[in-house]
Order: C-alpha cells, then sequence, then structure tokens
C-alpha cells in the first residue's frame, strides 16, 4: 500500500530538518510516516531507539499533530534498507547531510543510486530553511521527465503554489540536424527553429499535465542557458525543485552528470527526483 511517506534519520540535524518536511509532506497526502533508521553495529541501537528516534517522533509530532508514525529499524547498509523500505511508500525523503546510520549520505553515489533504482519519488532536503516560491520543475522530454511533470503538478496543487515550469535549451545541449553541403565544418545552426522545437516540448509537457490540476497556476520559462546554471539561479526563488531521474538533450545523463550532482549539492531549495515507468 502506497500511503506512506518514509524518512531517513540518522540524528544528524539534516536529517531531523528531513523529518520537519516528511511530516509536512505526510499530512497533505493524508498518509501516515515512517521514520527509518539503519544501523551496522548493535551497540548503537539502543541509544538511537530510546534517544534520537524518539526526539525525531516528538518532531513530527510537533509539526504535524495527530499524524500517525511508525519506526522501522533495520540491520543492514543504507541503500539497501531505503530501497526495500521505499518499495511500500508514495515518498521517501532524505536529509542532504548525515552521519552513523545514513553517513555521508550525499557522499559517492547513494543518493544516486536511490534515485535511480529506488522505488517511487526521492525529496533530499537542503537549502534554505522553510522555504518560499513556485514549484519548479525541470522540463526535459524525457519519459522521466514526464513523470516528473505530473509529480510537480501534484506538489503544486498540495502546497497551494504555482509552478514554474523550466526548460533550458542551447547549442551544445545536443546534436542539431544540418541540411546542407556534406562539409562537416560548414556548420549553420538555425537558431529559430532550434527555439520553436524547444518551445514546443515544453508546451507540450505542461499541457499533458494541465488538465488534471487546473488550479494550479503554470508559468512557462524557456531560457537559452548553460542547464545547471539556470537550473540552480532559478532553485533560489523556489521551495521545491522538481526532476526526472534520466533525462536527454539539454539534460544528458540527469543524475549521473553535472547538472544533477549541482542540484544534489548546491540548489537553494529542497530536490525531488522521479523516476518514470520503466
Amino acid at each position: 500500500m502506497n500511503d506512506t511517506v518514509i524518512v531517513g534519520v540518522d540524528g544528524s540535524p539534516s536529517s531531523l530538518a528531513a523529518v520537519d518536511v516528511a511530516a509536512r509532506e505526510a499530512l497533505l497526502r493524508g498518509a501516515c510516516l515512517r521514520i527509518v533508521h539503519a544501523f551496522s553495529r548493535p551497540t548503537d541501537l539502543d541509544p538511537m531507539i530510546h534517544g534520537v528516534l524518539a526526539r525525531a517522533e516528538q518532531r513530527a509530532h510537533d509539526r504535524a499533530p495527530g499524524l500517525e508514525i511508525a519506526r522501522t529499524v533495520a540491520s543492514g547498509e543504507t541503500l539497501t534498507v531505503l530501497r526495500s523500505e521505499s518499495r511500500h511508500a508514495v515518498l521517501t525523503v532524505v536529509g542532504g547531510r548525515g552521519h552513523g546510520g545514513f553517513g555521508g549520505l550525499l557522499l559517492g553515489s547513494t543518493v544516486v543510486q536511490l534515485a535511480a533504482h529506488g522505488h517511487g519519488p526521492l525529496l533530499v532536503v537542503r537549502g534554505r530553511p522553510d522555504p518560499e516560491g513556485p514549484v519548479l520543475l525541470a522540463v526535459d522530454g524525457s519519459p522521466a521527465g514526464d513523470a516528473a511533470a505530473e509529480f510537480a503538478f501534484a506538489e503544486g496543487a498540495l502546497r497551494g503554489a504555482p509552478l514554474v515550469a523550466m526548460h533550458v535549451w542551447n547549442t551544445w545541449s545536443e546534436p542539431t540536424p544540418y541540411e546542407g553541403p556534406a562539409d562537416p565544418l560548414n556548420v549553420v545552426v538555425d537558431l529559430d527553429r532550434l527555439r520553436q522545437r524547444h518551445q514546443r516540448l515544453l508546451e507540450e509537457t505542461v499541457a499533458r499535465h494541465r488538465d488534471a490540476r487546473p488550479g494550479v497556476a503554470v508559468e512557462l520559462r524557456l531560457e537559452r542557458a548553460r542547464v545547471r546554471h539556470a537550473l540552480l539561479d532559478a532553485s533560489r526563488e523556489a521551495q521545491l525543485v522538481v526532476s526526472g531521474a534520466r533525462g536527454h538533450g539539454g539534460f544528458t545523463g540527469m543524475l549521473l552528470g553535472s547538472v544533477s550532482q549541482a542540484l544534489l549539492y548546491h540548489a537553494g531549495c529542497p530536490v525531488a527526483v522521479v523516476r518514470g515507468t520503466e
């Protein structure tokens, strides 16, 4: 049953901040909250259960009174535990930095692997506390990006927030068909044609989901710029950035390359990663 929001907790300030966000997300969805801790040494178990997890649960109650809350304490590696728990969750929430059972969560490939191989959307809590502004959707035209669009519209409706659907393009982000003499040095880019194509991609992505959420105000934003820099700038005025787990075109290698790493490390607000249907 996908009526649970899970949050990974290790006692770090970042993970406790994630509890606050997860409690709000669970309340918005009418879901229950499950606080998850992974441990590798039994000697760490009692202090965690009677200390950190109790404080985390109290924070969740304070943030969302009346919320149904459960705990899961599991022996195993962080990624394995979270992947397993995410099978039964509508959303998985983790902090941007951790220690103990979730040590170094954003160091190395843990979050990337969870985003790529977990189940359901992943929300990484980072950036400024209690951010305000629109939900920012990174549009790329991929199947995962389409799933991200659906999630972003739903988040806008849940939060009562407007949606900024942003597509960034540039002349080096993907091969551009050239219709002319077969001379590799004779490269001509039709900027107007390219811009129109990206504008259609943006409009078509939004059109597929707008009717299902008519109450969400949408701004279409098409920018010719470096993808990473444009998204990071926009995230400083957003309350949430939503992206697909894999992209193409201007978002080549999403969550495997520099754009994804920049979002996870430097976005000015939480980042939600949504996997497409396989």
